[in-house]
């Protein structure tokens, strides 16, 4: 009897110990990292100055002098350089009349640039793709996006492709947390997801007068990025980052959030995308609602513990009457680093003034909207490219990625922290960081357009100090001192 006893209890224990290992395999097979990514950069005949939107103004037919004026004074204004980049219709004089294959060749170009150098980056091939994740909000012909790329590069036949639209700016990090979902359904096989993000211009130039509508083409310019990420515990010393927590929330059933950003006909017939006057204060609220979610999860317990204490104080002396300062969280307790979506010059300030953070958190931000613009759903990759270029992220970092956006699917913020693993390798669009800024980024034609301001000349360029990168120096823009003739992160 006793050697039964015995023999059961070791059979107990073995099986204790095969469910615990199962469980660990589960865990680490279900971790999500990313390989690498990869940002677009489009021809530099593509490069879209000050000078060729204001020739684009000029031979527009339906444009009166008063909507010139005002689309230049959002242009002097909107925080972008003299380096983006458009679609070659907006060149080439065809911005009013695309044809369905130059939203193909926008797009192909991009599959074709960027895919093809992640694949050569990391040593991966095509084949070894599991899931594909392609997300572009204002352009989805049949075959689908992800068809074209999945014949492009002769992918397997078992490939889990999916193909999303409408998502807006905020579309990447949907894209990556459905990548991340379909890894871990797969767990605990190791699994590869590439995720593409990217924007098609050409097919939405409006040609209407309504102003609301008229904003998207001093803000929105080409750009895409691809990324790769995989569940393999094996590839983990290869990873740049480790997703550690997703958290989205949508705010489309208020009003204000599911009109913030529209696609809609104006009242002479003409298609283009509305941007309200509310955008900036619906995506603070959008965030605030996110945090809500997102802090109990990241936050240390005496952080939360000095929260609960100022919300309680707070309640206490309004119920009584007396003014009292709003509990705000401490957000440099959650993250080391902030990629912020550059949605704009007023929507970076809001959100930099709802989180409390400094002029060095948005920096990155900042200086991504003047390079590129804004560039939709890839741009948080952009901002991420620039904080490495510039060595700010090291091993064990904590990086908070904020994605919000509203077109088609309501206003919505989608949060993803994940820790550095890694320092990254360098490729040519890092090198391009690094040189930024070179010398003065003051806008060529701010004395030109000077007065469409309304304001005396010397005070432009002084006046828009932080809320128009193009039209200060370097030193102005990111802090620095005038002793520094390049770019160092402030210490």
């Amino acid at each position: 009897m006793e050697l039964i006893a015995l023999l059961l209890v070791l059979l107990v224990a073995l099986a204790a110990y095969s469910a615990m290992a199962a469980a660990s395999r589960h865990r680490r097979c279900s971790r999500c990292y990313l390989l690498d990514y990869v940002c677009y950069k489009p021809p530099d005949d593509r490069k879209f100055p000050t000078e060729t939107m204001r020739a684009v103004l000029d031979r527009s037919k339906r444009l009166g002098a008063p909507a010139r004026r005002f689309l230049l004074r959002v242009v002097l204004r909107s925080g972008l350089g003299e380096h983006t980049y458009a679609p070659r219709t907006f060149v080439t004089g065809r911005e009013d009349s695309p044809t369905h294959q130059d939203s193909l060749d926008e797009m192909d170009a991009f599959f074709h640039d960027a895919v093809a150098e992640l694949f050569a980056r990391t040593g991966l091939g095509p084949r070894d793709v599991d899931v594909l994740v392609v997300n572009v909000s204002t352009f989805h012909p049949a075959p689908s996006l992800a068809s074209r790329i999945v014949r492009e590069y002769g992918m397997r036949d078992d490939v889990a492709s999916y193909n999303l639209s409408g998502m807006g700016c905020a579309g990447v990090l949907v894209a990556v947390d459905l990548a991340r979902n379909a890894l871990r359904a797969r767990s605990p096989r190791p699994a590869l997801a590439l995720v593409v993000s990217a924007e098609c211009i050409a097919p939405n130039w409006y040609t209407g007068q309504d102003r609301s509508m008229m904003l998207g083409h001093c803000l929105f310019r080409c750009g895409g990025s691809a990324a790769l990420l995989a569940s393999d515990p094996a590839l983990r010393g290869r990873a740049k980052m480790e997703l550690r927590l997703m958290v989205r929330t949508t705010v489309a059933a208020d009003d204000d959030a599911h009109s913030a950003i529209v696609h809609r006909e104006d009242a002479e017939g003409s298609v283009g995308i509305s941007l309200s006057k509310s955008h900036p204060k619906v995506a603070v609220r959008a965030f605030t609602a996110n945090i809500k979610r997102l802090a109990p999860r990241v936050l240390s317990a005496p952080e939360l513990a000095r929260f609960a204490a100022v919300a309680a104080r707070r309640k206490l002396l309004r119920r009584g009457g007396a003014a009292a300062a709003d509990a705000t969280i401490n957000f440099k307790a959650v993250a080391d680093h902030f990629c912020l979506h550059p949605g704009g010059v007023a929507v970076i300030d809001a959100v930099k003034r709802s989180m409390g953070l400094d002029e060095r958190d948005v920096e990155p931000s900042r200086m991504m909207l003047h390079r590129w613009g804004n560039t939709s759903a890839s741009s948080v990759w952009y901002v991420l490219s620039y904080m490495e270029a510039k060595g700010r992220l090291k091993s064990g970092d904590r990086v908070l990625m904020v994605g919000r956006g509203g077109f088609g699917s309501g206003f919505k913020c989608n949060l993803r922290v994940g820790g550095d693993r890694r320092h990254a390798r360098q490729g040519c669009l890092g090198r391009l960081h690094r040189q930024l800024p070179t010398g003065e980024l003051a806008d060529p034609y701010i004395k030109k357009y000077a007065l469409l301001e309304n304001r005396p000349l010397a005070l432009v360029g002084k006046g828009l100090m932080y809320r128009s990168p193009n039209r200060c120096s370097a030193t102005e823009i990111i802090g620095l001192s005038l002793k520094h003739r390049v770019f160092n992160p402030v210490p």
